[in-house]
């Protein structure tokens, strides 16, 4: 099949958006399918306010619709809201091609964070964005509830996976924990306001809090709470052996989907103590961590829990199985389009 992956993030962003497409996409490919992404490298961009990080691009629908032209795709999916998911979003409402989308990140809570913006208001934009999709993919069952609640019931789900090559229980730990009080504390992801992450450091466990990531908070942060280590972006063997190396994973989040991280360090065999909202919510169990309101309580009982039931949890989450789902939601697709779809007067419009 030919799939386009319209997407707003993308690299060099390093988020659970991000590396969910990176590994989807990789695993598409090797099963022989043919993906185009459609992402803000391709054009001119600008930086996202409160959010440098981001690059929004400056195109519209007359350019992202001769990429697809271009690319003739069998099916779309519009993995973001931003311009180039409106501006996708547009052109194949335009021209009556089918297409899917993704409820990444819980955007009402997200801008509510960042901007005086009622979430009431910002939901009547995502039953707006999201209402023509053919299928929504969400990441959990919650997730599927909380859109069905709002008026969007044509959900399926897309979960997520960790590399077991990568993540795994037995790796050492990371060396900058070895002088470092016990228990260590670990959060992991964008150091950014809606992350969430002062409630973890404000937290009064005994022992070393550790922050790995970057992002627009990581400054005031580090002011803030002179405490805490701060050892910025890891990827690959390091980031797996910070996680190893932690006694406890602390997911201070409430408005993450999912939480890509959360079993990257089950898979790890830590424990995960977050608070009970969708995304751990749907994901700590069997012993594997702990959900509480009072995210202290939740790192003292998820400390008691055993790694080996973390890791068996772990486990159980893997790419292949997620890349199956992705292609499920496009089964409304058929396979031998009619080519003259994509070839209609017009079309580049």
């Amino acid at each position: 099949m030919r799939i386009a992956i319209v997407t707003d993030a993308w690299e060099p962003q390093v988020n659970g958006v991000v590396r969910t497409l990176q590994a989807t996409i990789a695993e598409l490919r090797a099963q022989g399918h043919a993906v185009e992404v459609i992402s803000p490298d391709l054009f001119r961009s600008i930086p996202c306010p409160t959010y440098g990080e981001i690059r929004l691009a400056l195109a519209g629908k007359r350019a992202v619709g001769r990429r697809i032209r271009a690319f003739a795709p069998q099916a779309i999916h519009i993995s973001t809201e931003g311009p180039l998911g409106l501006a996708a979003r547009r052109w194949c409402l335009d021209h009556d091609f089918p297409f899917t989308t993704a409820y990444h990140t819980r955007f009402p809570e997200y801008v509510a964070a960042r901007l005086p913006v009622s979430p009431g208001r910002v939901w009547r934009f995502i039953r707006w964005f999201h209402r023509p999709a053919r299928h929504i993919m969400v990441a959990t069952r919650s997730l599927q509830r909380e859109l069905a609640a709002h008026g969007l019931d044509r959900t399926m789900l897309w979960e997520r996976g960790v590399d077991p090559r990568l993540f795994r229980p037995d790796r050492a730990p990371h060396p900058l924990f070895a002088g470092l009080a016990r228990p260590i504390q670990l959060y992991v992801g964008r150091v950014a306001v809606e992350k969430n992450i002062a409630a973890f450091l404000a937290t009064t466990q005994p022992g070393t809090k550790v922050v790995v990531g970057d992002g627009p908070a990581l400054a005031d942060l580090r002011m803030r709470y002179p405490d805490a280590v701060f050892l910025g972006k890891l990827g690959g063997e390091a980031l797996a052996s910070a996680y190893a190396g932690a006694d406890v994973f602390v997911f201070p989040s409430r408005t993450d989907t999912f939480g890509l991280v959360v079993i990257e360090a089950l898979a790890c065999g830590t424990p995960v103590a977050a608070y009970p909202v969708p995304g751990p919510g749907d994901i700590v169990r069997d012993g594997a961590g702990a959900l509480d309101e009072d995210l202290n309580a939740a790192i003292s009982r998820a400390l008691t829990c055993r790694r080996e039931d973390a890791a068996a949890l772990g486990a159980r989450y893997g790419w292949t199985s997620c890349t199956a789902q992705f292609l499920n939601a496009l089964t409304f697709i058929p396979r031998d389009p009619d080519p003259s779809a994509l070839a209609a007067p017009g079309l580049a419009a």
